[in-house]
C-alpha cells in the first residue's frame, strides 16, 4: 500500500473517532440539557395541580371524590396547556381524566408526598414524561398522574444525528480528497528520488532527483543529487583508471614485444652457426642494445615502484641551489645542438629529497631538449611558496597536441610514438615525475605556452613545507 493512501486512511480513522467522539457528546450534551428542562417543566405543572389537590383538601377534607374530580375538571380548562393528560385516580378506578389513556401509569403506586418521574414509550412509538404522586383526603388516598409528551425533543435529537451523519460524509469526503492530495504533492519528491535511485542502479548515473523547495524532503534530495555526483565521478574514475591500466599493460606488452621477438630472432641466426664473422658482430651488437633497452625499461619500472612505495626522509635544502647546479650540468650536453639554458632562481630553503627532485628535472629536461630543434631555447625558472617552491620548465619547441595534455603522466604513453621509440624514451619519465610531485605533497601540470608562438610549459609544485 502506498504511502499516500495510508496517509490518507490514517487521517480518515483520526477524524472518524475525534468528530465522532465530539458530535456524539454535542448531540447528547444538547439533548440532556432539553430534557431536564423539559422535566422541570414537567415537574412546576405537576406542583401546580398537586398544590390545588392540596389547597382544595385543607380547605374542606370531607370533599367527596366528587367534588374534587370536578375541582381537577376546573383546573384542567384553565391549564390545560400546562400538561398533554392528566389523571385523579383511587385505588377501586378513575375519578377525572383528560387527553390520552394513561393506563400504563395505574399500574404503579407512587408514593406519599413524593413525585415519581418516569420516561416511557407506549406501542404508539411516542415517547412520554410521566410525573405520579399520592395525596391523602377525608381518609382515602388519590393519585394524580401527569404526562407530557416529549416526542419532539427525540424528533430532534434524531434530526441532528442525520444532520451530523451528511456532515460528517461531507467532511469525510473533503478530508480524504484534500489528504490525498497533499500527501501526493509531499511524496511527489520522493517519487522521483525512487525513479532515480532505479535509474542510477540499472546504470545510468547521470541521473539526478528534481529539488523544489527548502523543506526536509528538497534536503534530502539535494544530499541524494550530491551522493550520486559523487558516485558518478568515482565510477568515472575507476573506469579512467581501469583504462590506463588496460593501456598499462597493452603498452608494456607492446614493449617487451619487439625487444624478445628481436633478441629471440638473432639468437637463432647466432645459434644456427651460419653467419659470417660480421654478421656475427651485427647480430650480437643489436643483441646487446636490445638488452640494454630492456634493462633501462626495467630500471625505469622499478624507479617508478620505488617513488611510490618508499617512504623517503626530507632535509631541508636549497630548492635554487639545485636548479642551478643542474642547469649548469646541463649547458655542456646540450651545447652541441645550440641549445641555450636559461635559469631563474629564488633563494630560500623547503623540505625536499634531493635525489628525487634532480631526477624529476633529469626527466623534465629530457623530455624539452626532445621537442626544442636545434638551435632552440630551455628556461628553468623557480619561485618559493609559502608552504614549498614551484619550478617551471619551459621550451620553444612543437608543443603538445590538446588531446595529449591529460595522457602525459600515464605509463609508456608517448605524444609522438615513432620519434620516441627512436630517442629511446619508454614514456615513463613523465609518469615518474608525477609520483616525486606527489612524493612532495604536490602536483605537476601542462600546458602549450601563452607568450610564445610555440612551445610548452611544465609546473611542479612541491609543497613537502618550507622552513623558516
Amino acid at each position: 500500500m502506498k504511502f499516500r493512501v495510508k496517509m490518507t486512511l490514517w487521517m480518515l480513522a483520526v477524524l472518524s473517532v475525534l468528530f465522532g467522539i465530539g458530535g456524539s457528546l454535542l448531540i447528547s450534551g444538547f439533548f440532556q440539557d432539553s430534557l431536564e428542562r423539559e422535566k422541570d417543566a414537567a415537574f412546576a405543572s405537576y406542583r401546580m395541580a398537586w398544590s390545588a389537590l392540596r389547597i382544595v383538601n385543607g380547605l374542606d377534607p370531607y370533599l367527596d371524590a366528587g367534588a374534587i374530580s370536578r375541582t381537577m375538571e376546573q383546573l384542567c380548562e384553565q391549564n390545560g396547556s400546562a400538561w398533554t393528560a392528566l389523571c385523579l385516580a383511587t385505588e377501586e378506578g378513575i375519578l377525572y381524566e383528560t387527553g390520552p389513556s394513561l393506563e400504563l401509569l395505574l399500574d404503579g403506586k407512587p408514593p406519599s408526598d413524593a413525585c415519581l418521574i418516569r420516561l416511557f414509550t407506549p406501542e404508539t412509538g411516542r415517547q412520554w414524561l410521566a410525573l405520579s404522586g399520592a395525596v391523602e383526603t377525608n381518609g382515602e388516598t388519590l393519585y394524580l398522574h401527569t404526562t407530557h409528551d416529549v416526542s419532539a425533543l427525540y424528533a430532534m435529537r434524531q434530526s441532528q444525528q442525520r444532520t451530523y451523519l451528511r456532515v460528517f460524509g461531507v467532511m469525510a469526503v473533503i478530508c480524504a480528497i484534500a489528504c490525498y492530495t497533499m500527501s501526493r504533492l509531499l511524496t511527489a519528491p520522493l517519487t522521483g528520488l525512487s525513479r532515480a535511485s532505479r535509474a542510477i542502479a540499472s546504470g545510468r548515473f547521470s541521473s539526478r532527483a528534481s529539488v523544489r523547495g527548502e523543506d526536509e524532503i528538497a534536503a534530502v534530495s539535494r544530499d541524494f543529487n550530491l551522493m550520486a555526483e559523487k558516485m558518478e565521478q568515482t565510477i568515472a574514475e575507476l573506469h579512467q583508471a581501469m583504462e590506463r591500466q588496460e593501456r598499462f599493460v597493452g603498452s608494456f606488452a607492446h614493449e617487451m614485444k619487439t625487444p624478445m621477438t628481436s633478441l629471440i630472432g638473432y639468437a637463432d641466426l647466432l645459434r644456427s652457426g651460419k653467419l659470417t664473422a660480421a654478421e656475427q658482430a651485427e647480430a650480437a651488437d643489436y643483441v646487446f642494445s636490445e638488452g640494454k633497452r630492456l634493462s633501462n625499461l626495467s630500471k625505469k619500472l622499478l624507479e617508478l615502484l620505488v617513488v611510490r612505495e618508499r617512504d623517503l626522509p626530507f632535509i631541508e635544502a636549497s630548492p635554487a641551489d639545485l636548479v642551478e647546479e643542474f642547469t649548469t650540468r646541463l649547458r655542456p650536453l646540450l651545447a652541441p645542438r645550440q641549445i641555450t639554458v636559461l635559469c631563474g632562481c629564488q633563494p630560500g630553503e623547503c623540505l625536499m629529497e634531493p635525489d628525487l627532485v634532480w631526477s624529476l628535472l633529469l626527466n623534465l629536461a629530457d623530455n624539452a631538449q626532445k621537442a626544442v630543434s636545434n638551435g632552440g631555447e630551455i628556461r628553468f625558472r623557480q619561485e618559493m611558496l609559502p608552504d614549498g617552491c614551484r619550478i617551471q620548465v619551459m621550451d620553444d619547441g612543437r608543443g603538445i597536441p590538446e588531446k595529449s595534455l591529460e595522457h602525459l603522466t600515464e605509463a609508456f604513453y608517448r605524444v609522438d610514438k615513432a620519434r620516441a621509440r627512436k630517442q629511446g624514451g619508454f614514456g615513463l619519465g613523465l609518469a615518474l615525475c608525477q609520483e616525486i610531485a606527489a612524493v612532495h605533497n604536490g602536483s605537476i601540470r601542462f600546458a602549450n605556452r601563452a607568450d610564445a608562438p610555440h612551445g610548452a610549459c611544465v609546473t611542479v609544485e612541491l609543497r613537502g613545507g618550507r622552513t623558516a
